[in-house]
């Protein structure tokens, strides 16, 4: 994976911690009905990188394309995010 990609991925988490810290600040009601599943969301992506890192291991996978297969669920989910958060409301 290239260093761009990480750089872009780490952007966009941040980004997504900020505009969702900002929807707690300001709307703590709504904003609390969505941490149950934001929560949700990011077990999954760690569990579905944590199994596709175990499958690149098995394979014989250099360490860089078995550092990739672990972020890219959560790469998904957090552009994910980022679509989201960037749609009006």
């Amino acid at each position: 994976m290239p260093p761009a990609a990480y750089a872009l991925f780490a952007w966009q988490a941040g980004w997504v911690f900020t505009l969702r810290s900002l929807q707690l600040a300001t709307d703590p009601v709504q904003a609390a009905s969505t941490l149950t599943a934001m929560v949700a969301e990011k077990q999954k992506a760690f569990a579905d990188g944590a199994i596709a890192a175990g499958a690149a291991m098995m394979q014989g996978a250099r360490p860089d394309v078995v550092a990739a297969a672990a972020l890219r669920p959560a790469q998904r989910r957090v552009a994910a995010n980022m679509r989201a958060l960037k749609k009006p409301v």
